[in-house]
């Protein structure tokens, strides 16, 4: 008992010593650990483009030449497959593009070519209700005299250059960094049955049998959780885009096309999606007729509330097996800490989390039987089934 309470008191010493020089050093810890985001950055980005590509490129590969086993057809599908997954990529991409930016343009030329004409009506309608008066207009005037015009014009160049230089310099590091990304992307998608079975080997030969087992079960239940995510995502945006377009041409509101692929794209964004494009929606109708853009926002609340309460929770939440209130907690956790980015990634996390619990819960393990009074709905495939056709 004396040896293992000063073992403890040992191991808590040290662990709050640690803490102390984590504290202390923090800002050049700060500095090392974002010298190495930035030097992964590249990598994991390329991870992330290679996971939803690979589900186009394993949906070719199962339907491109599948009784081909052998001979040159079996050595090139799965390089035909990746360029097959990558054009579908893009051309959607292109797509959303050609649809929307050419009528976003056109309204924010409208918009700079009529604000000048409203600010000139709206300051003769204040001057003719009488809200302006002269003493006003001469308290302004003075007010402006006292200006120095030289600094602030000095100091807001320095600023657009400093903002100008800062844009650039992102650009380029960005560009580049998403050029290595997507060629990491290619490798990895190239080589990922060699890539898998050199982990696999690994995994082996330095991890013992019962804790192999348990990765490979996290493994599986992750992978299937974010397929599932993915694969849902994008049929409930197409869904939500088909619905935003046949509403509009019903109420015969304009550009109901680009409006509708806006939604398509924007949907991917988990919940808040939608009210995304309803204010890009509406900027753009507003610039015809602000009575459209009202109805066009009532009809973009209640496709919300029917997509928030029908359709995401029975088209995403029951393809990952995630009840819809642990949909949007997880959706509000990750958009606190991770912004877009965390909406994304916290669905299918939860949805992990949640089935791996509630295997826990049943005493379904890894490499033990279902019990059959335990036995979950075929809502979905067990945590050893394939979950794929």
């Amino acid at each position: 008992m004396n040896q293992l309470s000063v073992r403890t008191i040992a191991m808590v010493a040290v662990a709050a010593f640690a803490v102390y020089l984590a504290i202390y050093y923090w800002p050049s810890i700060a500095g090392f650990l974002a010298l190495v985001a930035g030097t992964l950055a590249p990598l994991v980005l390329g991870l992330v483009l290679a996971y939803p590509l690979n589900i186009l490129m394993s949906f070719y590969e199962r339907h491109l030449f599948p009784n081909s086993t052998q001979g040159a057809i079996a050595r090139f599908r799965p390089a035909l497959s990746l360029v097959f997954a990558g054009m579908t990529f893009v051309a959607v991409i292109v797509a959303v593009v050609w649809l929307v930016v050419p009528q976003l343009v056109e309204c924010v030329r409208l918009l700079v070519v009529e604000l000048p004409v409203a600010a000139s009506a709206l300051a003769d309608w204040l001057g003719q209700s009488g809200l302006i008066t002269p003493e006003l207009l001469d308290g302004a005037a003075a007010s402006l005299e006292g200006i120095d015009w030289q600094s602030l014009a000095g100091s807001v160049a320095s600023t657009i250059m400093g903002g100008v230089v800062g844009v650039v310099r992102g650009f380029v590091s960005g560009t580049a960094t998403l050029f290595l990304a997507i060629i990491f992307a290619i490798f990895v998608l190239l080589n990922k049955a060699r890539l898998a079975r050199q982990l696999n080997m690994v995994m082996e030969r330095y991890a013992n049998k019962r804790v192999l087992v348990l990765v490979r079960y996290v493994l599986g239940i992750a992978d299937d959780c974010f397929h599932r995510f993915l694969v849902g995502q994008c049929t409930e945006a197409v869904v939500l885009g088909v619905l935003c377009a046949l509403g509009m041409v019903l109420l015969r509101l304009p550009n109901p096309m680009m409006i509708g692929a806006l939604t398509a794209f924007t949907a991917l964004i988990p919940v808040v999606g939608a009210f995304i494009s309803g204010v890009i929606g509406a900027f753009l109708i507003l610039m015809e007729s602000p009575v459209q853009a009202l109805v066009f926002l009532v009809f973009i609340v209640v496709l919300q509330q029917l997509e928030g309460d029908l359709i995401y929770p029975h088209v995403v939440g029951s393809s990952i097996q995630l009840p819809g209130i642990w949909v949007l907690a997880a959706v509000t956790v990750g958009g606190g800490v991770g912004g877009i980015a965390g909406m994304f990634v916290g669905v299918p996390l939860a949805a992990c989390a949640y089935r791996l619990l509630r295997n826990d819960v049943l005493g379904i393990t890894p490499g033990r039987p279902v019990p059959r009074e335990a036995a979950p709905s075929r809502q979905g495939p067990g945590p050893h089934e394939d979950p794929r056709p």
